[in-house]
């Protein structure tokens, strides 16, 4: 299968890739292109040094708001996978245009280019925030879409944009919904990374108001094991489908904080509150029932073990997150983004 991926080259993408290539290192594999902006958070070295030797392996650096450089793309491959997306909330209360371009228009894009070019699979890869704040738990597919942030209300136009290529063109999709995940190369600006860097650090940890506010936190190589089994499976299956992918577990911010500061052997003094984030979901936790059902899907990762290994990974790679942090981009947004969070205290 000749596989494009696109936002390949970020967290969740990287990983993703990583594992479909270690799995079909053979010819008759998958062949997989990445193609990737490589903008902020996308990142050539999630991929290791010996990674690019591999035959099986094509990188192309080019946007998907680029409708020529997509339509040649899309002409030579089977199936595609979509994670790209500006995926940082906090980025899209601060500037919410690259949200609305890369997640909506973009999504539009690849689907006008699949629908031309006879795709074979369209996974898309939406996001758990569509749902806003739980109305009730655990959360299935059917639960009411009330987005709460301009990042979560791009990704929803695009997950209902995908349905609607299905409905009209036929197009063979299906929309996964992932709940929060966490992990290896997750780029550093993000709640559990952001918390281990700066308690590694002996930063303070900025908790948004009362931090009771709770996600259902799934690791990121159980989250890439459902995306492939969304590959793998009977498209009749799962043809027009929306999924989820979670643990139906839910943790807080308080004890995500006060789990990373004692395993780190720091004070819980590094832990600080600033004011409550414009649009805070309180809430998200999944049920994984239809991903069991249709997928033969369930995680593996108990949250715990998960958050050691990522705080273990981030103590051994400071140069990886070191390189990021130094970059001017990065410094600038955490410089502005929290002085407006202390300020709406």
């Amino acid at each position: 299968m000749n596989l494009l991926v696109t936002g390949g080259a970020g967290f969740i993408g990287s990983n993703f890739v990583k594992k479909v290539l270690l799995r079909s290192p053979s010819a008759d594999g998958y062949k997989v292109t990445v193609l990737d902006a490589l903008t902020y958070a996308g990142n050539k070295k999630n991929f290791p040094e010996n990674f690019w030797k591999n035959p099986n392996f094509k990188f192309i650096e080019g946007n998907i708001l680029d409708r020529d450089l997509v339509d040649r793309t899309m002409a030579s491959h089977d199936s595609v996978v979509n994670f790209a997306a500006y995926t940082h909330i906090d980025r899209s209360i601060n500037l919410s245009d690259p949200f609305i371009d890369t997640d909506f228009k973009g999504t539009h894009i690849l689907l006008e280019a699949a629908r031309k070019s006879g795709i074979e699979r369209f996974v898309h890869i939406s996001t758990s925030e569509v749902y806003g704040s739980a109305m009730y738990t655990p959360m299935d597919e059917e639960h009411p879409i009330r987005p709460q942030s301009p990042y979560a209300a791009a990704k929803a136009g695009a997950d209902r944009l995908v349905y609607s290529y299905f409905i009209t063109y036929n197009l063979p999709c299906v929309v996964i919904r992932p709940f929060n995940n966490y992990g290896y190369n997750q780029y550093p600006e993000k709640l559990i990374p952001y918390f281990i860097i700066n308690a590694i650090k002996g930063m303070h940890l900025p908790v948004y108001g009362t931090g009771e506010n709770s996600r259902d936190w799934l690791w990121v190589e159980d989250c890439v094991d459902g995306i492939i089994r969304a590959l793998d499976v009977d498209i009749e299956k799962i043809n027009g489908e929306v999924i989820n992918l979670g643990t139906g577990l839910d943790f807080s911010v308080n004890y995500i904080a006060e789990k990373i500061i004692d395993f780190l052997g720091k004070d819980r003094s590094l832990i600080e509150t600033v004011g409550e984030r414009p649009g805070h979901v309180k809430r998200l936790i999944t049920s994984y029932e239809k991903a069991k059902r249709i997928l033969g899907w369930q995680p593996v990762m108990k949250f715990e073990e998960g958050l050691i290994k990522t705080i273990e990974w981030y103590t051994k790679n400071r140069t990886w997150w070191e390189e990021i942090m130094a970059k001017e981009e990065f410094k600038s947004f955490e410089r502005k983004w929290y002085a407006f969070m202390k300020e709406s205290m």
